[in-house]
């Protein structure tokens, strides 16, 4: 869908929202990417924001805010596999991407989990691959700077398991050994949370030394795909995200890092969407901070997982369908509340902050296609704007 048709979209959307959407149709002129990104890296240094990877393949693009008319440019193509699901953060003027999950070389017969490490400078324009592993595999993890330089990461994928879960369901084939293939995808998807060993530490990379390691324990339940917003200086919000494969939590979290000293709060769950339907929680959301408050919007999820994982029925969201969420809710720092809804079902894309609101970049649509366009959610504290 073109910005024009996404206007058209949004314009019909504020309609049916009523007081919670308005649209500025002129005079915005947010440019469209070249291509559809979802599962990929974003990232914001001074006025520049950069997007790319995922569905766009190694292509990397990035966009001067003071300069929209100018349109994204095409930045030097990432120099691995092309990944999905990597982790990424700045430090000193570069951007650093973290593990993801594909194909290590064209004729491999299944992804797997990588734990490589590369580094962006956006001066030259170049790629470097970092003399270092990750730890753990961290596809799905979120990471983030901190105050001192170093990059802090948290939740991320069990790089053997699901090596192994992918290589197996890669080598039967479905239709002449359904019975074998379902075995394999039932067994996997059975287990309960902590069965997949998802990262359960909370990590920290320095990127001068090249070292890695620990800041303690997550006291949660390790997630992925969570919406992650900074609140303050080594002050961070994680919102929602996987607990294990097709099941998601409404849960939030602060996290607060100073040094190597680490507080974890539990804040109020997302609230329900109705009254007569149960917050699931959200994979992939587009979360950012207007002012003092925080944005999150869209998602995906499967509704019904979360009952059936209640009642012990861990494969819970075999049969279901999953589902791009509309919803935008706000946090007061007190409370959430649910303050309209998207035009149309959205995740996995890029978030960025911007003085006047968040800019939603790309992701995945209610057909699974990979998104190009670009729209500002805009917060005046009693109503969301939309300006595309």
């Amino acid at each position: 869908m073109t910005s024009k048709a996404l206007t058209r979209s949004l314009a019909g959307s504020a309609v049916a929202i009523g007081l919670s959407v308005n649209v500025a149709t002129a005079g915005s002129g947010w440019p469209d990417l070249p291509a559809g990104v979802k599962n990929g890296i974003s990232a914001h240094i001074g006025d520049t924001i950069y997007v790319g990877l995922g569905s766009a393949g190694t292509a990397f693009y990035s966009l001067d805010l003071k300069d929209r008319a100018k349109g994204w440019v095409t930045r030097s193509a990432f120099p691995g596999p092309a990944t999905n699901g990597a982790a990424v953060a700045t430090s000193n003027g570069q951007i650093f991407v973290f593990s993801g999950n594909g194909k290590p070389a064209p004729d491999a017969k299944s992804p797997i989990i990588f734990s490589t490490v590369y580094r962006y400078d956006p001066a030259s324009d170049k790629w470097a691959s970092v003399d270092t592993k990750t730890p753990v595999g961290l596809s799905g993890a979120r990471a983030f700077s901190i105050p001192d330089g170093r990059i802090a990461i948290v939740g991320g994928y069990n790089k053997d398991l699901f090596d192994k879960y992918l290589a197996d369901v890669s080598s039967t084939d479905k239709e002449r050994n359904p019975q074998e293939y379902g075995r394999l995808v039932s067994s996997y998807m059975s287990m309960q949370p902590r069965a997949y060993r998802w990262n359960d530490k909370l990590l920290a990379f320095d990127p001068v030394g090249r070292r890695w390691s620990e800041l303690g324990d997550n006291p949660f339940l390790p997630n992925c795909d969570s919406g992650l917003v900074q609140t303050g200086e080594g002050a961070f919000l994680i919102i929602s995200g996987e607990i294990k494969p097709g099941l998601r939590t409404p849960n939030t979290k602060a996290i607060k890092i100073t040094g190597d000293k680490v507080e974890w709060e539990q804040l109020p769950d997302l609230p329900a969407p109705s009254p007569d339907v149960l917050q699931e929680g959200i994979a992939g959301p587009y979360a950012g901070a207007v002012g003092g408050n925080v944005l999150v919007a869209g998602g995906a999820n499967f509704t019904g997982a979360r009952a059936r994982a209640e009642t012990g029925s861990w494969f819970a969201h075999e049969g279901l369908t999953k589902a791009w969420r509309k919803e935008i809710y706000v946090w007061d720092g007190a409370v959430w509340t649910q303050v309209g809804q998207l035009p149309i079902g959205l995740a996995y894309g890029a978030a960025f902050n911007t003085p006047d609101g968040v800019l939603i970049v790309g992701g995945e649509d209610e057909r699974g296609t990979a998104r190009s366009d670009a729209f500002l959610l805009k917060w005046d504290g009693q109503a969301v704007t939309i300006e595309d």
